[in-house]
This record gives C-alpha cells, sequence and structure tokens, in this order.
C-alpha cells in the first residue's frame, strides 16, 4: 500500500518505520530534514514537502504536536487535503483539541474523504515495538478501512464513536494517568518516610487495591519494575510536558460539557509547577521529585 506518512518525532518516526517493515511504500515528509535522512536510509521515501509526501497515496498519516499544526496540514491550499487523492484515506493520530480534528473532518467530507482520529497510547516504546494501543473516532466503514494499517503499528484498536471520540477517549484516559502517578508517587513517598521498604510497599500494594496500570508498568520508584524510566534517571517514555499538554486538554474539554473537575486541575497545576522548574523533558513518573522535595 501507498502510504504518506507527516510528523516524524519520537513516536511517527517508530510508526513509519514499523510500516517499512511490513513491506508497505512509505512517503515521509518533516520539517526537520535531519529525521527524514536518517528514515530514509531505513527504507522510507524522503519528500521536500507535504504535496510531495500525499500525492497518489492510499493513505496518509498525521502524527503532529498541536491542533494549530494539524489544522494547517489538513487545511492549507499546499496541505494534505487539497493535494490528496479524492479516496485516500486520512489518519490523524495527533493527540489534540477536539474541535480541531471536527473541523478537519468537515473539509475532508466536503471532498468525499475518509478520515479518522486516532490518537495512541503506549509511548515511544510502543511505537517502537508496534504495540500501541488506538482509540478510534470516525465512522465504522473509515474504521474498518484503517484497521489493518493501525494493526501493523499497535496491538490494540478500539473504535471509540464518532469523529472526535478517539481524541476524547484518549484526553480522559490521560487525565486518569496524570491523577493516578501523583497518588503513588505521594504513597511510595509516604511509606518510605514511614519506614516501610520501597519494595515491600510495592509487594503489598501490587496485590492489594491500590494497584494500577501505572504502578505496574511506570512505578516511579527504580529497580522493581523493569519498564520504569526510573530505572533510568527517568528518561522519557512519555514526557512531563507531554502531560501537561494532555491534561490541559482535559481541563479544556471538560470546559466545554461545564463540567468541574477539581483533581484533573490540580494534577494540571503540579506538573505545570514541575515543569516550569526545568523538568519538562524527563518522563511524567518523576512528578515525584517534586513530592519529594515538598
Amino acid at each position: 500500500m501507498k502510504i504518506g506518512f507527516i510528523g516524524l518525532g519520537n513516536m511517527g518516526s517508530g510508526m513509519a518505520l514499523n510500516l517499512v517493515q511490513a513491506n508497505h511504500e512509505v512517503n515521509i515528509y518533516d520539517i526537520n530534514k535531519d529525521v527524514i535522512d536518517d528514515l530514509s536510509a531505513k527504507g522510507c521515501v524522503g519528500c521536500s514537502d507535504i504535496k510531495s509526501a500525499v500525492k497518489n497515496r492510499d493513505v496518509v498519516i498525521t502524527m503532529l504536536p498541536e491542533g494549530t499544526h494539524v489544522r494547517e496540514v489538513y487545511l492549507d491550499k499546499l496541505g494534505v487535503i487539497e493535494n490528496s487523492n479524492k479516496n485516500t484515506l486520512l489518519i490523524d493520530c495527533s493527540t489534540i483539541d477536539i474541535e480541531s480534528i471536527k473541523t478537519v473532518g468537515a473539509k475532508a467530507n466536503q471532498n468525499n474523504m475518509s478520515i479518522i482520529d486516532a490518537p495512541v497510547s503506549g509511548g515511544v516504546v510502543g511505537a517502537d515495538n508496534g504495540t500501541l494501543t488506538f482509540m478510534v473516532g470516525g465512522s465504522e466503514e473509515s474504521f474498518n478501512l484503517a484497521l489493518p494499517i493501525l494493526n501493523i503499528m499497535g496491538k490494540k484498536v478500539v473504535h471509540a464513536g464518532g469523529l472526535g471520540a478517539g481524541l476524547a477517549a484518549k484526553i480522559c484516559n490521560n487525565m486518569i494517568l496524570g491523577i493516578s502517578m501523583i497518588a503513588l508517587s505521594e504513597s511510595f513517598v509516604m511509606a518510605k518516610k514511614l519506614g516501610l521498604e520501597q519494595s515491600k510497599f510495592f509487594e503489598i500494594s501490587s496485590k492489594a487495591t491500590g494497584m494500577s496500570w501505572a504502578m505496574l508498568n511506570h512505578l516511579p520508584v527504580a529497580d522493581i519494575i523493569e519498564t520504569a524510566a526510573a530505572n533510568n534517571y527517568f528518561k522519557p517514555g512519555f514526557a512531563a510536558s507531554m502531560m501537561v499538554k494532555d491534561l490541559s486538554l482535559a481541563q479544556a474539554a471538560a470546559t466545554t460539557v461545564n463540567l468541574n473537575t477539581p483533581l484533573g486541575s490540580l494534577a494540571l497545576d503540579m506538573y505545570k509547577d514541575f515543569v516550569s522548574q526545568g523538568n519538562g523533558a524527563l518522563d511524567y513518573s518523576a512528578i515525584i521529585k517534586l513530592i519529594e522535595d515538598n
């Protein structure tokens, strides 16, 4: 299949390479020319602009930082919609505001194009290993068209509902994750100060009612869980700055439905404080440092 891939950051690069390894022809474009050169040496086809990246493609996939970037890449005269074939399937894997994908979706529909939002969970490791979880919004027909491609890049693909539902699921899920990591960090710091060995507390809590996915996969304490960023000086799988972005999206979404989310709001404030101290490039689980310092 002929695929165009736009946005080759930490996540996009691994996703694009998995498509190449599955014998798809993948045109790539990013504003970072170095990453284009690197991936071109690994089997991707580097392009100098969006127009050439999407020309005569069956599928176009985007993985971009913000809603403004998604709107620009899709809606500009030199962008995706104006320069793709009318039967091209559009897959946006960015984590952005719901209004942006609906705006893009309306334009895609005017051009008789299929589109889905398919934000991901699983971090850089999941992107590299093809084990991401995709939360998909869009029509049943568009979802079924995208499924074979998504299955190459991920191990679990869930159709959440209409366009924007994937983003709603991602935003709500990551609010849980951010809150959970703070609760986890507070509890392990308190257990240590109360004289409990960290490994012993983990042995107990991981089999009791305090157990969570964050505990079993991203424990903020070193030398207990193999996959924990704490084992490697909090080198990120999911950066604290990205948690600020997702918690900000959650608060914005809550406002649109007149919902007060005090724990989500507090979690956002804590992560903003942590990032403002120069820790944005650390893993989100490094929030334990803020709690230890306080």
